[in-house]
This record gives structure tokens, C-alpha cells and sequence, in this order.
């Protein structure tokens, strides 16, 4: 999990953190109770900060979007949280979700309506995807989330994202 904060200068990466859990295999959140991370592009507002969670502190990342409910994905909950476990969301252990959380928190006190969240398999690079070639994924991968991520490698800024006859587009 990579932490962007924005400066004067732009987007410039404060952190990476090793995700202490993760379940399911590489491919998108399709329905409640397959144990899958989504993979897509979310955002997190004050109202879903939970900072009485069962899992020390979590933030819930807004699954199912207007993208999933267009392709009738079902789930609910899908949370970055503390702890070790995970059956669909990412664990990232309690110290770390310390700071992910009070980072987040103060973004959105300050006034940031909402902190994105990126979800991606993989980084999306040419070679990561030549691995996956042939993958039922593939294609999603290439077409919808690849854009959005060479947009926001190229250019440090995130990329608004459109939904376009059922497919994520980055608005141009």
C-alpha cells in the first residue's frame, strides 16, 4: 500500500507499507462472500472512518462504486483496517493502520472531501502485464485500470475517473 500526500510540488509518495493480509487471488471483487480485494478506483469521506472497529481502526473504502453496482457486484464492509486478517479487505497491522488512519483523518478535517483509493493487482507496468497475459483479467487490467495508473505515474496527479458504457475511463 503506497501513502500519497499532496504538496506544493504536487502528489509525492510519504510511505509504502507491506499489506499484512489480503485474501483471494488476483482479479476484481465480484460478490459478497468471495473473500476478493476489489480492484478499481474508491474514495473514502469522513462518514466511513471507524474508529471503533473490531479490527483496531479502519476506514471503509466504498464498495461497491457506481462501476460495480453497473456490473451487479455485491459486497459490503470492504475495509482497510489493522490486525493481520482479512476476507476481502487489506490488513495492514495495527501500527500501520495508526497512521494510515490519522493521516486520512486529518485530510478529510482539513477540508479534503474525499481521499481516493486506488486498488490495483499489481503495479501496472508492460512487463507485469506480459506476465498476465492470457489471464481473464487481462483486458480490464490493460484497458480500465492501466490508464488511470500511467496517468498518475506520468503525471503525479490523480486522474478523475468517468464510468463510460460500464468501463472506467480517465476523463481527459
Amino acid at each position: 500500500l503506497e501513502l500519497w500526500l499532496r504538496s506544493a510540488n504536487g502528489w509525492e509518495l510519504w510511505r509504502s507499507y507491506p499489506v499484512a493480509a489480503a485474501s483471494g487471488r488476483v482479479g476484481p471483487k465480484l460478490r459478497e462472500g468471495d473473500y476478493q480485494v476489489p480492484e478499481g478506483f474508491y474514495s473514502v469521506t469522513l462518514k466511513q472512518m471507524n474508529s471503533a472497529s473490531s479490527y483496531h481502526l479502519a476506514f471503509n473504502i466504498g464498495y461497491p462504486n457506481a462501476y460495480d453496482r453497473h456490473h451487479q457486484r455485491t459486497g459490503s464492509f470492504i475495509m482497510i483496517h489493522g490486525r493481520d486478517v482479512s476476507v476481502g479487505c487489506l490488513a495492514m497491522t495495527d501500527p500501520v493502520i495508526e497512521e494510515i488512519y490519522l493521516l486520512t483523518t486529518a485530510a478529510l478535517g482539513k477540508g479534503q472531501p474525499r481521499v481516493p483509493v486506488h486498488l490495483f493487482p499489481f503495479r501496472m507496468t508492460e512487463e507485469q502485464l506480459g506476465s498476465a497475459a492470457g489471464h481473464p483479467w487481462e483486458a480490464f487490467w490493460r484497458d480500465e485500470l492501466r490508464p488511470a495508473w500511467l496517468h498518475f505515474e506520468s503525471k503525479h496527479e490523480v486522474p478523475e475517473m468517468l464510468i463510460e458504457d460500464g468501463r472506467y475511463r480517465v476523463k481527459l
